[in-house]
């Protein structure tokens, strides 16, 4: 069993930066897939980043060259950091767990593919 924190949320305004911070327990952090997905209140949740084991990275397009994953193996930690944030990025940010090997990203964009899921974060962008 896999448990995975999320911290780092908050309220911003628009244009400010924000780091989320998602720490896992376990031994086998490191081949895990680590995702980041988004749900906006009446929206269904939505793919955001994924960083495979092998250090693959795939965005969704909305977030591409403002946000960046990353993982620290040594500390059981994935982090996103979200720059130049719209309002549009307000949600609450959930990180997850796949242990699946996927040949292609399409099955990373599929949360129904991701095994642990943490509590998520509350991410506020004010205008």
């Amino acid at each position: 069993q896999v448990q995975l924190v999320e911290s780092g949320g908050g309220l911003v305004q628009a244009g400010g930066s924000l780091r989320l911070s998602c720490a896992a327990s376990g031994r086998t952090f490191r081949w895990y897939a680590m995702g980041w997905f988004r749900q906006a209140p009446g929206k269904e949740r939505e793919f955001v980043t994924v960083l495979t084991s092998g250090g693959n990275i795939a965005y969704e397009n909305s977030v591409k060259g403002r946000f960046t994953i990353s993982r620290d193996n040594a500390k059981n930690t994935v982090y996103l950091q979200m720059n130049s944030l719209k309002p549009e990025d307000t949600a609450v940010y959930y990180c997850a767990a796949s242990v699946k090997y996927c040949s292609g990203y399409g099955c990373y964009r599929n949360s129904s593919n991701y095994d642990y899921w943490g509590q998520g974060t509350q991410v506020t962008v004010s205008s």
